[in-house]
């Protein structure tokens, strides 16, 4: 059952354009909870709700994410 991350992400990103296109407000929320069996359950409430169950490394991330955001800078 388990998803990819970059699938919640794509949700993400489409739900935000949505409410920037759109005329009135609007609200977006993200919830992340830890799971068993190195899995993150990520919830995105804009109106109805879209869930997510995305598996997750959580030794050794903070190096990755690092290089990552180095990588992002630099761009």
């Amino acid at each position: 059952m388990s998803t990819t991350p970059s699938s919640a992400k794509k949700c993400l990103l489409s739900l935000f354009d949505e409410l920037i296109g759109h005329d009135g407000f609007g609200n977006l929320k993200v919830e992340m909870r830890i799971l068993r069996r190195g899995q993150k359950e990520v919830i995105i409430d804009c109106g109805k709700q879209y869930r997510f169950v995305v598996d997750f490394q959580p030794t050794g991330m903070a190096a990755a994410h690092t290089s990552e955001s180095a990588t992002l800078l630099e761009s």
